[in-house]
């Protein structure tokens, strides 16, 4: 019992760092596409879609690695711990960007 216990939250808790590292990888990203917009070197929408699908990609190659490397994370119903963590970690990167734009948009 107590092991399944430790099993869900070591998935909840890989599973948040993913995604808070993906957000933040996702955040960097907008950073310097509104760089450059501001400095006249964006060209179109376009021009933004190879960069989303890569870092996609590397989400979905670090959930695969955890699956092959963790696989205790990935089994009675666990991954789903993960899959939570991971909506928690990026969602909460989410969360900080929309706060900090409601700030600038007052001050």
């Amino acid at each position: 019992m107590y092991l399944s216990i430790f099993y869900s939250l070591l998935g909840l808790a890989s599973g948040t760092g993913i995604g808070y590292a993906f957000g933040l990888l996702q955040a960097v990203a907008l950073r310097r596409n509104e760089l450059r917009l501001r400095e006249g070197k964006f060209k179109s929408g376009i021009s933004l879609i190879p960069g989303a699908g890569a870092r996609t990609a590397y989400l979905l190659v670090t959930l695969l690695i955890i699956q092959v490397v963790c696989p205790l994370l990935f089994r009675d119903g666990t991954q789903w711990w993960v899959s939570g963590g991971v909506l928690l970690g990026y969602g909460w990167t989410l969360f900080r960007q929309l706060m900090l734009r409601r700030m600038e948009a007052k001050a």
